[in-house]
Formats: structure tokens, C-alpha cells, sequence
């Protein structure tokens, strides 16, 4: 069965069952739909561990959208981009100004070049120059929380921090997270950061190694509990079998395409779940 599933459901019995709830206090989220305050139950710092030479950690109690998850981290990691309209989803545009800008953000923050002793690069291509040339290297590692910068962005960055490690031949990889939905958001950034490490391990001819996940605020918002205990009813299924275009060896080359998921099988949950912003 899915490992994937016995973690997030190991993760949300422990926030149902020991978390702490900000009932009390007046917290910033809201609802979309009437706008009355949103409210959690969490657990500080959680950490979970996926080995992804072993399978490809994607949740079969319900349904994860792959392609979508992939489409954002290419909008973040490949394109760069900070406006929607270069995204081929809606998950964005309640942060988006009329541009469809979601200012100094994310994608934004990979982009810009700085200067190093080899000479300027952007932090997606550092990571990827020094994966091929320095891959014994500590300091493989992106940031996208810039501080003097947070002025200008329409959502501080929740997955803020990448570092990469090679032991080997397979690379391994922290995923950073401030603050995570865990019932939207938990799956989702996992799918997408485990096809990253996939994907740069290829094109540097490297393995996928593990991929730890720690977030430091896990929450459940108190309209999706009755959610969750329906989630927690289901049994997981096997995992799915990640398969990648092998002939690529350019990280810019990939697409939506060249990553596809064999024997994907899940529950089906058609429930829709409120959003919180």
C-alpha cells in the first residue's frame, strides 16, 4: 500500500488528536465564500520522510491532480514566473493583482541572477550547475523567503527552501515549509517537490534519492475536519509507478508530458472543500 497514505494519515490523526487549536485568538484567514475567520488545529514542526528510489509518494485515498501539481512547479522552477497567466490553473488568482501578478514572488525569486567565483546564475541553475560539477558540494540549496523583498509579494512563500545533498549516486533533498493546508496543500507539494528531485536527478545523472519534508506550522482548518474523517475511513491502495522520459538530459526540456504516473488507482472523493485565503 501507499506510504505515501500512511503518513498523511498518521499525520492527521496526531493533529486531531494532540493538536493545538487558535479558537481563541484572531487569527488572518478568512473564508472565500462568506469571509468569516478561518480556524486550525496544528502541530508544530512536522517532518516526513519519502524514499523515493522505493515509490513515488502520491496519495490514492483520494485523487492527487499529477499534471497540475507538475504544471506549478514548472511555473515556479522552469518558467520563472510570477503571473498567472503563464500557469494553466486558478489556484493562483486569488493572490493575483490585475496583471495576473502575484508580485515579487516565488518564481520571481528563482530568477534573478546573482553573482558567483564560476560567474552570475539564476538559483535554479546554480543548483543544477553545481549538482553537475560540484556534487559533493554542502551548499546546494535555493531560498525564495526574501526579506527585504516581502514587501512586494501578494503571498509570503509557504515552500520557501530547497537543499539538495548527493550521497553516492542518489540524490537527496530537504523541502522547507513554513506553513502548510494540510488537508489542500500536504500531497500536492509533495507530488511536486519528489517529480523535482526526480527530474534533477536525471539530468545530472544521479538517482532520486529520499526527500524530507518538514513543515514548520501543519494545520487542519476546523471546515475541513469532517473532510478528513471521511479520508481517514479509506484504506490506501498500492502505489502508483512514476515514469519519466529518459531521453531528457536538459531540466528546460521537460513538460507536463514527459512525466506519467502507470497504474494510478484511488478512491474516488468528490467532496468539495472549502477554501480558506
Amino acid at each position: 500500500m501507499s506510504k505515501a497514505d500512511i503518513i498523511f494519515k498518521e499525520n492527521m490523526k496526531d493533529i486531531l488528536e494532540n493538536g493545538f487549536w487558535d479558537t481563541d485568538y484572531d487569527v488572518r484567514p478568512v473564508w472565500a465564500d462568506d469571509g468569516k475567520k478561518a480556524h486550525t488545529v496544528k502541530k508544530f514542526c512536522i517532518t516526513n520522510r519519502y524514499d523515493l528510489s522505493e515509490e513515488f509518494p502520491i496519495l490514492t485515498l483520494r485523487k492527487t491532480n499529477f499534471k497540475a501539481a507538475i504544471d506549478e512547479i514548472f511555473w515556479i522552477w522552469q518558467k520563472k514566473s510570477n503571473n498567472v497567466n503563464d500557469l494553466n490553473s486558478k489556484i493562483w488568482d486569488a493572490w493575483a493583482d490585475e496583471t495576473g501578478s502575484i508580485g515579487a514572488a516565488y518564481g520571481y525569486q528563482l530568477g534573478i541572477k546573482h553573482k558567483y567565483k564560476e560567474g552570475e546564475f539564476d538559483q535554479v541553475d546554480r543548483v543544477l550547475f553545481d549538482l553537475k560539477n560540484n556534487p559533493l558540494s554542502r551548499r546546494i540549496m535555493t531560498n525564495i523567503y526574501t526579506h527585504q523583498d516581502l514587501h512586494k509579494m501578494n503571498l509570503y512563500p509557504c515552500a520557501y527552501s530547497m537543499t539538495f545533498n548527493v550521497t553516492g549516486n542518489k540524490l537527496n533533498a530537504i523541502l522547507n515549509q513554513r506553513s502548510q493546508d494540510m488537508l489542500v496543500a500536504n500531497n500536492w507539494n509533495v507530488c511536486q517537490y519528489a517529480a523535482l528531485v526526480h527530474m534533477f536527478a536525471q539530468v545530472s545523472g544521479l538517482e532520486a534519492g529520499e526527500l524530507v519534508h518538514v513543515i514548520a506550522d501543519a494545520h487542519i482548518y476546523d471546515r475541513h475536519i469532517p473532510i478528513v474523517e471521511e479520508l481517514l475511513k479509506k484504506e490506501p491502495m498500492e502505489a502508483p509507478k512514476l515514469v519519466i522520459d529518459k531521453s531528457i538530459d536538459d531540466f528546460y526540456k521537460f513538460t507536463v508530458d514527459s512525466l506519467k504516473l502507470e497504474n494510478y488507482n484511488h478512491h474516488e472523493f468528490k467532496i468539495k472543500i472549502p477554501v480558506a485565503v
